[in-house]
Formats: C-alpha cells, sequence, structure tokens
C-alpha cells in the first residue's frame, strides 16, 4: 500500500510537458541562455565605448617658491603659472573602424547565442524523447515483471506440493532476476536523461513528456533536395553566420592596422601669465608622431595573415556543413526505411501475443522453454522498437539541427 502511495505522489509531482511546452520553458528558464544574453548586452555596450571620443588632458603648472618675494605657491598677479589643455583627434577614420569593429563583435556574440540555443534545444529534444520511450519500455517490463512475479509465486507454492520441478522453477526465478536487471539498466538511462533535462528546464522536478501519435507523425522528410537544404544551412546556421562574422571581424582590423599607420593630432591650447617672452602669453599647439620607425608594419601583416586565415576556415565550413546535411539526410532515410520495414500490426500482434502467454503457459498449453523464449523475444522486441522510434525522431531533431531551420512542426 505504501508503494502505491509513493508512486502515485512522485506522478503528481512530475512535471508534464508536451514538447512546445518543454521547448517555451527551456528558453524562460535556462540559465546558459540567460548567461549568453549578458554577453550580447556586454557587445552592445562595446560599441558605446568604442563611439566615445578621447577625454582631453589639461595640466597646470604653478611656481614653487619665489625666491625674489620670499613666496611659495606664488600664483597671484605678480606670481607664475601655466594652464595647458590638449586634445586627441583621430585620423583615417580610426574611430568609425573602431565602431564598425565593435559593432561586429556584438553581432557575433548573438550568431553565438544563436548556435547556443540551436545546441541545447537539439540536446533538450533529443534527450525528451528518448526519455518518452525509454518510459514507454519501462512501462512493458513493468506490467511483464509484475505478472511474471505472481507466476513465480504460483509456481513455488505448486513447487512445494511437488507439482513443478525445482529446475522450472528456478528457471523462471532466472528470468525474472534477468528482466529485473534488463529494467534497472533502463532506470538508469532514464535517470540521467531525467537529470539533463531538469538541468536544461531548470527545474527540480522529473520530467513528465507527453507525447500523440500525430506529435510523432509530423516528423516527415521534407519536400526538399539536398542542395536546397544545403542552402538553407548556409543562410541560416549560427555557427556559419559566425563564422562569417569572424571573417568580416579579421578583415575590418585589417583595415583598422592600416589606419593605425597613420598618425594621430593633438590640438592644444596654452596660458602662460609670466614665464614667456611677453606676460599673459597664449599659444596654440599641434602635434604629431613622425613615422618613421614604427608604421605598424608588424600588426598590419599579422591582420592580413589572420584574413587569409579566417577565408580559409570559412570555406572549411562550408565544406563541413554540406557533408553535415548529406550525412544527416542519409540517416533520416535510412531510419525510415528500417521504421516502414516493421510490418505494422507487428507491435498489436506482440501485445495479442503477451496477453495470453501467462495463462497459457498457467494451463501448460506451452512449454516452460517456449514461455521463456516468448518472454525474452516480446521484451527485447519491445526494447527495440521503442529505440528505433527513439531513433527515428532523433534523426529528424539532428536534420533540424544541421540545417539550422524548424523543418518539422
Amino acid at each position: 500500500m505504501f508503494w502505491l502511495l509513493s508512486v502515485a505522489s512522485h506522478a503528481q509531482d512530475s512535471l508534464r510537458l508536451s514538447r512546445r511546452q518543454a521547448d517555451s520553458l527551456f528558453i524562460k528558464n535556462n540559465l546558459l541562455l540567460l548567461a549568453g544574453r549578458f554577453r550580447i548586452e556586454a557587445g552592445q555596450a562595446q560599441i558605446i565605448q568604442a563611439s566615445l571620443y578621447d577625454n582631453p588632458t589639461a595640466s597646470v603648472e604653478v611656481s614653487a617658491y619665489n625666491s625674489d618675494q620670499h613666496r611659495v605657491l606664488d600664483v597671484g598677479r605678480q606670481g607664475q603659472k601655466i594652464i595647458a589643455v590638449e586634445q586627441l583627434l583621430y585620423t583615417a577614420g580610426k574611430r568609425n573602424k573602431r565602431i564598425a569593429l565593435a559593432q561586429e563583435a556584438a553581432r557575433l556574440n548573438e550568431y553565438e547565442f544563436a548556435d547556443l540555443l540551436r545546441s541545447l534545444r537539439f540536446e533538450l529534444r533529443t534527450r525528451f524523447f528518448d526519455l518518452y520511450f525509454q518510459q514507454e519500455t519501462l512501462h512493458r517490463y513493468d506490467r511483464q515483471i509484475t505478472t511474471l512475479q505472481g507466476t513465480v509465486t504460483a509456481f513455488e507454492q505448486q513447487y512445494d506440493k511437488n507439482n513443478v520441478s525445482l529446475r522450472e522453477l528456478l528457471r523462471l526465478k532466472a528470468l525474472l532476476f534477468q528482466l529485473n536487471n534488463d529494467r534497472l539498466e533502463i532506470r538508469l538511462r532514464l535517470a540521467e536523461n531525467q537529470q539533463i533535462l531538469r538541468t536544461l528546464l531548470s527545474v527540480d522536478q522529473p520530467i513528465l513528456p507527453v507525447v500523440t501519435e500525430a506529435q510523432l507523425q509530423a516528423y516527415r522528410l521534407p519536400d526538399l533536395p539536398v542542395d536546397s537544404l544545403r542552402e538553407h544551412a548556409l543562410r541560416h546556421r549560427a555557427d556559419v553566420l559566425a563564422n562569417q562574422s569572424l571573417t568580416r571581424q579579421s578583415e575590418l582590423n585589417y583595415t583598422l592596422q592600416k589606419a593605425l599607420a597613420a598618425p594621430d593630432l593633438r590640438i592644444g591650447g596654452t596660458y602662460d601669465q609670466a614665464g614667456s617672452y611677453i606676460p599673459h602669453y597664449v599659444g596654440v599647439s599641434v602635434s604629431m608622431d613622425l613615422p618613421l620607425l614604427n608604421r605598424n608594419q608588424g600588426a598590419i601583416k599579422a591582420a592580413r595573415s589572420q584574413v587569409d586565415y579566417q577565408k580559409q576556415m570559412q570555406n572549411q565550413k562550408v565544406v563541413q556543413v554540406g557533408n553535415e546535411v548529406i550525412a544527416a539526410l542519409q540517416k533520416v532515410q535510412e531510419v525510415e526505411r528500417t521504421v516502414l520495414s516493421v510490418e505494422s500490426r507487428f507491435s498489436e500482434q506482440f501485445e495479442q501475443l503477451n496477453q495470453g502467454l501467462f495463462a497459457n503457459f498457467q494451463k501448460r498449453n506451452i512449454s516452460l522453454l517456449e514461455f521463456i523464449d516468448l518472454i525474452e523475444t516480446y521484451n527485447e522486441s519491445t526494447k527495440e522498437l521503442n529505440r528505433l522510434k527513439a531513433d527515428r525522431i532523433g534523426a529528424y531533431e539532428e536534420l533540424n539541427y544541421v540545417v539550422g531551420v524548424e523543418l518539422f512542426n
């Protein structure tokens, strides 16, 4: 009785979620996504920082000691002080180039966030459906073990009456032991999926996936040729866009490094009370570095090499993405072929066989060896069929992942 109450309480505490509800909760709660949004905000702040002008520099020089008047810090009418203000002015469009570079860096943060979202959503959905089909398998095992436990108990009573042999009883107990071990393996994998799903959704309740047959049938091969899928991936995948952004950043940095070779101007004004050729001297100054020794040659060469490197990496990414799309599409086709090869009534017929299996065995209509063989075949087929169904959804979600767009509702 206590066990039944515990199971009922556990079911009430479980968080029942459809796939769409899991997606929404994931977007709202996932801590990695929340952290990624702060990176985007930081990138926007860097644009603001890059657009700011340098502060002017001000300096004041005063007389420390007037030996004629014997005055300390003599800054009065008969004393001396110098006030200077200087402003740095960038040349060759350096400020605008820095802003463009900061904007591209902020855009890269957005692409990286989108790629993180893509990867985590793929993990969420594959784990979600794995968990669902594992629970389906576990329910079958639970029913089978409960029924088999009753059969073993009945055989023990018959053994005590010398109506069955010890060999038959032990063979049934060995089968029950094997089923319990198989169930334990399923429960361990289920616990792992539960842990990962709870982390992705930032909840502490067990997840109970709610899946309908209509949702499963929505996963169908898209009516698109492989070239179109490849083009979709190259246009929409966040990691491809991030790679393109890195190439643009390297190009922007190259133009900035070339601009840095041009010296900047420093314009200022000076007021000198009594230290110049006339009292109350006011002067204007213009200064710049002479590009004789350092013309930023090393940084320019390094930036040029970085551009070449990023372009090669971008080309490599295009090849990689094309191959990933082809491989994912082949996986979908192979798993669909395997699913279609399983007769539609296969599972239903096995259920019908299983329902009468224990009664026929207890009536001795089938032998012990036939009974054990059928039990093992049923359980193994159930487990493999549910694994195939999970692999089917996983293959479609992988195609979603590599194309970078939602192909299935």
